[in-house]
């Protein structure tokens, strides 16, 4: 197993430092989302530049309308092309909004019968992330939200899976069982990984009311061998950028503590368990 840290984690620091830091910390790789830093540029370019510094192991489509990359269809195609070109081996796409009226991009999906041959080309593992409930009256704004009948959808049509352990704890605060369905499809190749509570997505493990270890500690037992992302939004740290990294290299301790992958020996200097 890999543990990766995404770069929506660092978000506020510049892109480069940003992998620097995830390097420092002793993580494995990154998952880079394709947000603003990515208009107007050479991305073929920066990848190349940003891989140097430490190994992209996933490529999260745009979620956001970005200058020049297009609808949501043309990002996804665009992220996948620009990530067999760089050699990362996963991208991973938001199933589109009913809310939203994404009616185009829904239409789409359904039309693709083999996602791995027609949109990863046989070279890059494609994902569909399973999305969360917001809101007061906790209502998920995307198709497939149903766990089910997401696993259906995927296994039909030769499509993996990133499994958000947040999005999915925001509608079922014991969601082990929902992981476990997920996991005996034979699907997963990436998880996200982070607390939820009250409401908020993406804390801290421990800020919010989710049975983390509890499911790091099922993930050891598993034959999983894919990758493990840390994604937290960048609210739930301090300004202090020593705060930052101490608390990164401190939750990367852990995550390496419960699912039994051993530290390196820099790691384990200075690193309370």
């Amino acid at each position: 197993m890999q543990i990766s840290i995404s770069s929506g984690t660092l978000f506020v620091f510049p892109l480069r430092k940003n992998f620097e830091i995830a390097r420092e910390a002793g993580f494995d790789g990154l998952e880079l989302i394709i947000n603003q830093d990515f208009e107007r540029v050479n991305v073929r370019d920066l990848l190349e530049e940003l891989s140097g510094i430490m190994p992209i192991l996933s490529i999260h489509a745009p979620f956001m309308p970005l200058f020049g990359w297009g609808d949501q269809i043309d990002s996804l195609k665009r992220a996948v092309e620009i990530a067999a070109e760089a050699g990362v081996p996963l991208v991973n796409f938001h199933p589109p909004s009913w809310l939203g009226l994404e009616l185009r991009f829904w239409r789409w999906l359904y039309r693709i019968n083999d996602f791995q041959e027609e949109i990863g080309q046989g070279a890059v593992t494609i994902t569909l992330e399973n999305m969360p409930w917001t809101g007061k009256y906790k209502i998920n704004p995307n198709i497939l939200a149903d766990t089910h009948k997401m696993l259906e959808f995927i296994t039909e049509r030769n499509l993996y899976m990133t499994f958000d352990t947040t999005h999915m704890g925001s509608g079922k605060a014991n969601f082990i069982n929902d992981f476990y369905l997920c996991y005996n499809s034979g699907r997963i190749r990436n998880i996200h990984f982070s607390d939820y509570g009250h409401g908020k997505e993406h804390l801290i493990p421990g800020h919010g009311m989710l049975p983390l270890t509890r499911f790091l500690n099922h993930l050891r037992n598993t034959d999983y061998n894919d990758t493990l992302t840390l994604e937290l939004s960048p609210h739930e740290f301090p300004r202090d950028e020593e705060i930052i990294r101490a608390s990164l290299a401190e939750i990367l301790a852990y995550l390496r503590h419960e699912t039994g992958k051993p530290l390196r020996e820099a790691e384990m200097q200075g690193i309370w368990l």
